[in-house]
């Protein structure tokens, strides 16, 4: 497995901004992704990345919005997150998966960071 450590998370007001980030060490790996998970709710895809050559996908909510990027030199993931909503407001994991998992599918991540915690006040 891949070990996952997010940071950045915290509280913001609506219409502000945060920066996830997620450092990657351990095995390979060739997708990282963001999934969230608010309470009473199920994990939602939020967005991903293919390491190689750096394809992305968002989830409708958030196109616009979020931002994924990556540093390939550091193993390290990033979400930009802009215009901030409280339906925003989640606990937010970084993934890992093999290179041909489908970007969106929570199944086919075999590896998961603790969380971090987004919330954004009205």
């Amino acid at each position: 497995q891949v070990q996952l450590v997010e940071s950045g998370g915290g509280l913001v007001q609506a219409g502000g901004s945060l920066r996830l980030s997620c450092a990657a060490s351990g095995r390979t790996f060739g997708v990282m992704g963001w999934f969230r998970q608010a309470p009473g709710k199920g994990r939602e895809f939020v967005a991903a990345i293919r390491w190689s050559p750096g394809a992305t996908d968002y989830a409708d909510s958030v196109k616009g919005r979020f931002t994924i990027s990556r540093d390939n030199t550091k193993n390290t993931m990033f979400l930009e997150m802009n215009s901030l909503k409280p339906e925003d407001t989640a606990k937010y994991y970084c993934a890992a998966g093999l290179a041909y998992i489908p970007l969106r599918v929570l199944a086919g991540y075999n590896s998961w960071g603790q969380g971090t915690q987004v919330t954004v006040s009205s």
